[in-house]
């Protein structure tokens, strides 16, 4: 089988991972440059003030992507780079900046596909309290706005927030991530209200002055729950675990519909609304006209997932892995039915289009004595996950694209360069790329619109 026709083929990034140039030409100062220039927030103390030099580099990376043959490449926007304050004055280099890429995407015939959050929080808005401020939200429609003003002439295809779940859940509660806060749940609640609010108030900015025809998504992340075997009881139970909204009261964000119903259904789902019903003090059932607004599509990063079995009492359990099970050096299971389970019960939930958003794996990649860099693993973790990506598309899921995590090797946030995901490797002493031999393979998934039957490439 190959995939349908007008498959969008595509590879993703994000601004603070690969720009560098944190200081250059105007920029503002998000969170993240504040977290990492903080001695003891990531590891080896690294930061992303120069990570890829994508700043610098870009037309060198989008020969790269035209090479390899991509047809779509989503990136990110960084706030601050646009708006150096978050609000206020713009800064028109930032701009000029993402308005060259978005022209070079198009002269290689690549679809640039925008997401306007990828966690940059501007600096100078997190000292006025951040997504906590009942301004928030307005700050990112002022934000979104000028963004649709001066590029969606020339961009179809936007995602407002990129995975909620971690920019709240590890940022604001667990205190992991940029900006490090650990808030009581009725605040990180808060948090994740008023950035449901921003998502709404961008998407009706979007859908209501964009220059071209938009289509309008976003691009959580969360729980993918597998049906240990493919029988109806197993599947029920695997789809009633992938849909609960109280899951871990350790890590309380690492679900779906907490955030998905309110953004397409309209409505907290009534099991976490009753849990949290009384940190909820501040909730005004009348924004969900702001939050859930009419999307395209759903975007949906996926990596792993965990196998759903059934206990004595006929209750859905989570299977506790094997000790063979295969992980990536993230330590993440590699569960490529993952991929099917996922939109399917996405899918089935939310009745949208579903693009894949992310899919990828890290891995200690080198050059390696022939000065190519061979990554079988990867080739075989994407192989296996295409797959999957097929089998779900053959039993009638609505998916329009796949964008491959991540373009390039790069800084991977408190891991720093420890961690390597791209498609082309990256020296970050010379910046150097390489590209790996899982691009060459591809490229020739890519050309076939469907996946080789060979495992390794042998261009």
């Amino acid at each position: 089988m190959t995939f349908p026709n007008d498959f969008l083929w595509g590879a993703a990034t994000s601004a603070y991972q690969i720009e560098g140039a944190w200081n250059a030409d105007g920029k503002g100062e998000s969170v993240w440059d504040d977290f990492c220039h903080t001695p003891g927030n990531v590891k080896n103390n690294h930061t992303g003030d120069v990570a890829c030099d994508h700043y610098h580099r870009y037309q060198e990376d989008v020969d790269h992507m035209q090479y390899i043959g991509l047809k779509g490449y989503r990136f990110s926007l960084n706030w601050t780079r646009i708006l150096p304050n978050g609000i206020g004055h713009i800064n028109q280099a930032g701009l000029d900046f993402y308005s060259r890429l978005i022209d070079s995407l198009l002269s290689a015939d690549i679809d640039p596909c925008v997401t306007l959050f990828h966690w940059e929080y501007p600096r100078a808005l997190q000292q006025l309290g951040g997504w906590l401020n009942p301004d928030s939200s307005k700050w990112f429609a002022e934000y979104t706005t000028i963004v649709v003003d001066h590029l969606s002439d020339r961009v179809e295809k936007w995602m407002t927030l990129n995975e909620p779940q971690c920019f709240i859940g590890r940022a604001h509660f667990q205190g992991l991530d940029a900006p490090g806060l650990k808030l009581p749940m009725r605040d990180a609640l808060l948090v994740c209200h008023n950035s449901l609010l921003a998502h709404g108030r961008a998407a009706k900015v979007i859908r209501d002055n964009a220059k071209k025809s938009p289509l309008i998504g976003w691009a959580p992340v969360g729980v993918n729950r597998i049906p240990a075997i493919e029988d109806e009881a197993h599947i029920n139970a695997a789809r009633t675990l992938m849909m609960k909204a109280v899951i871990n009261t350790n890590d309380p964000f690492w679900t779906n519909t907490w955030f998905s119903d309110p953004a397409i259904l309209g409505q907290y789902p009534k099991d976490g609304l009753n849990h949290y019903k009384q940190q909820m003090d501040w909730y005004d059932p009348d924004d969900m006209k702001i939050i859930c607004q009419p999307l395209d599509f759903y975007g949906a990063n996926i990596y792993s997932g965990s196998l759903v079995t059934i206990d004595e009492q006929g209750q859905p359990l989570v299977q506790p892995p094997s000790i063979n099970k295969p992980v990536t050096m993230s330590s993440w299971a590699v569960e490529p039915r993952a991929m099917k389970w996922g939109v399917k019960f996405l899918y089935e939930r939310y009745k949208l289009p579903i693009y894949i958003t992310e899919n990828g794996l890290s891995n200690p990649d080198w050059v390696q004595s022939d000065g190519k860099v061979h990554d079988p693993q990867r080739i075989d973790f994407l192989r296996q996950y295409l797959l999957a990506l097929e089998e779900a598309i053959d039993e009638g899921v609505d998916v329009r694209g796949y964008f491959q995590w991540s373009l390039l090797d790069n800084f991977e946030w408190i891991n720093g360069y420890s961690h390597r995901f791209g498609l082309i490797y990256v020296n970050y002493e010379t910046q150097r790329r390489i590209l790996k031999e899982s691009a060459h393979w591809y490229r020739q998934v890519i050309q076939q619109n469907a996946i080789p039957e060979q495992l390794v490439n042998t261009t």
